[in-house]
């Protein structure tokens, strides 16, 4: 059994950072019903789908149970109660003040079940001047900072082409609810948490992408983190390598046969790299290119060096590391036949993830 087993979630959020953190609580053992409103989570139907399955929706809510009510309808009151009672977890990521307006909201929840641990996930949080804008993830990575880190040459900024904020909201969720779920077991009592994709996204971002702006005293400048990095041209597509410390860039000379490019006693060191770092690259590009990414990964893997091959979204299923890592798993959609998702990535040595995820559910009309 998993680490969550016999922890029960009623999982009412939608889109992808609610789903995605209760999707986590159902891999390691919880019990979760998915919770919908008539209408069905609108992420059913964004991307490739069949009927009203997208393969996202099948992703973040694999192995939970599904149900209907219309909580408008206060003759679905009576049965969102017993699920409230039901639920050590309540999960939600609706416009502050939602649940509240339906009489519905947490203090009234911890009426019915004084242990039950409400998350609630917003875009700014439930209060201030930013709460009630409709947040999704490209409005979060810009007002967090993230989209100021992709900045072009000409310091434009732009996007991360992911759901980053979502994703790293749906992982500070999860790890928040097991924090509280420990607390409860040293008082007894629940509590509501409130976790905001701004804030997640700032403290994700901070420790590099801000570096510039921590000290609050004048500090030794140095170029934005990310500034000189690059992708490399091979033969037959790119890689990516870097060499911070020393002994990182001895290995890579070494993994690229120990060219004479590469034998300045200079480059031996960071100083020395740094000050020289465009006849660096220069000669960085030029063997690499004499390479194909079979050959740079054999020579990556002998020396212990820092690179990999870029892979293609349809390479990534046939990486060799992938595949011994066994990061696809497959679910059996029914009808919809087998849908591949990622494995849960944590590994607990004696009370292990699922590695056989359920289906996700259908929607179903309100009972």
């Amino acid at each position: 059994m998993g680490p969550m087993a016999g922890i029960r979630v009623l999982d009412m959020s939608q889109i992808v950072s609610g789903p995605m953190a209760a999707a986590w609580l159902v891999d390691q053992g919880a019990e979760c019903i998915k919770l919908e409103s008539p209408a069905g989570d609108p992420v059913r139907s964004f991307g490739v789908r069949k009927g009203n399955m997208s393969a996202i929706f099948i992703s973040v809510n694999r192995g939970k149970r599904g149900e209907t009510l219309d909580l408008k309808n206060p003759a679905h009151h009576r049965r969102f109660e017993d699920l409230v009672r039901w639920a050590d977890v309540l999960v939600e990521n609706f416009r502050p003040g939602t649940m509240e307006r339906l009489g519905l909201g947490f203090e009234r929840c911890s009426e019915w079940n004084p242990r039950l641990i409400w998350c609630s996930i917003t875009g700014f949080g439930p209060d201030g001047p930013y709460s009630n804008i409709r947040a999704y993830d490209p409005v979060a990575q810009a007002a967090s900072g993230i989209a100021a880190t992709q900045a072009d040459a000409e310091d434009r900024p732009g996007l991360v082409q992911t759901l980053i904020c979502d994703k790293v909201t749906a992982l500070t969720a999860a790890q928040a609810i097991t924090a509280a779920l420990f607390a409860r077991e040293r008082s007894g009592k629940g509590q509501r948490i409130d976790v905001s994709m701004l804030d997640s996204a700032i403290a994700f971002n901070f420790p590099e992408g801000m570096y510039n702006h921590a000290f609050v005293e004048p500090a030794d400048p140095f170029p934005e983190y990310g500034s000189m990095g690059r992708l490399w041209e091979a033969k037959d597509g790119r890689v990516s390598l870097a060499s911070l410390q020393d002994s990182e860039f001895l290995a890579m000379r070494e993994a690229l046969g120990h060219p004479e490019s590469l034998a300045d006693p200079d480059f031996e060191t960071q100083a020395g790299r740094f000050a020289k770092r465009d006849a660096l690259m220069a000669a960085i590009a030029g063997e690499v290119a004499k390479r194909t990414r079979d050959e740079l990964m054999q020579g990556f893997t002998a020396a212990g060096a820092v690179g990999c091959r870029v892979n293609s979204r349809a390479e990534v299923l046939d990486d060799p590391q992938v595949i011994h890592n066994g990061c696809i798993l497959t679910v059996d959609q029914g009808a919809l036949g087998p849908v591949r998702v990622a494995r849960h990535p944590i590994r607990f040595s004696t009370t292990p993830a699922c590695d056989s995820p359920g289906p996700a559910p259908e929607l179903s009309p309100p009972a």
